[in-house]
C-alpha cells in the first residue's frame, strides 16, 4: 500500500459515492488505473464494503445504549449461542467481544427510555447465559469514525 492508496481510502472513507473521474483526478491518476487500484483494494480485503450512514435519532431511534455484558462461562458454545441471540435482535447495532472485566459491549438503538426498557425486559435478559449486565445511556455521540490509515501507514 502505498501513498496513492492511502489517498483513495480516505477520500472513499469521506465521499464513498464519488465517481471514478473524480477520484482518479483527487488523487492524480487515470480513471483506469484509479479504478484497477480500488478493485485491488476490495480484492484484498482493505475495503470491506461501501455503506449509508443512517441517522438513528431522525428515524425515530433517539437513545442509544451501551451495555456491558458479563457471561456465566467463556466456552466456545456459551460465546456462540450468545452471539447468535445478540445478532436476532434488530436494535443491536454492534456487538464486541472484549477482554477486561466484561465480555461484550452492545450497542443498543431504541426509540425510548421506555422503549428501551421493553427492550431489555423482554429480548436483552433473555439473551443466554448472561450474568451481569450495565447500561450506559449515551448523552451525545461526540465523533464516529473508522479507520484512517496515517501517511506512511498500511
Amino acid at each position: 500500500m502505498d501513498s496513492i492508496d492511502r489517498s483513495i481510502l480516505l477520500r472513499l472513507q469521506d465521499n464513498a459515492r464519488i465517481s471514478n473521474v473524480e477520484l482518479a483526478a483527487a488523487v492524480g491518476l487515470s480513471p483506469s488505473a484509479c479504478l484497477r487500484r480500488v478493485t485491488q483494494l476490495e480484492r484484498s480485503g482493505v475495503i470491506s464494503g461501501y455503506h449509508a450512514d443512517l441517522d438513528a435519532a431522525k428515524l425515530g431511534h433517539d437513545v442509544l445504549v451501551l451495555i456491558q455484558i458479563t457471561l456465566v462461562g467463556q466456552s466456545a458454545e456459551m460465546l456462540a449461542e450468545f452471539e447468535a441471540a445478540a445478532a436476532a435482535i434488530p436494535q443491536v447495532l454492534a456487538c464486541f467481544l472484549i477482554a477486561g472485566e466484561s465480555d461484550y459491549i452492545l450497542r443498543v438503538a431504541a426509540r425510548s427510555v421506555g422503549d428501551f426498557g421493553r427492550l431489555h425486559a423482554e429480548n436483552l435478559s433473555a439473551l443466554p447465559h448472561v450474568l451481569r449486565m450495565e447500561s450506559s445511556f449515551v448523552m451525545r455521540d461526540v465523533f464516529t469514525r473508522s479507520f484512517t490509515p496515517l501517511p506512511g501507514q498500511a
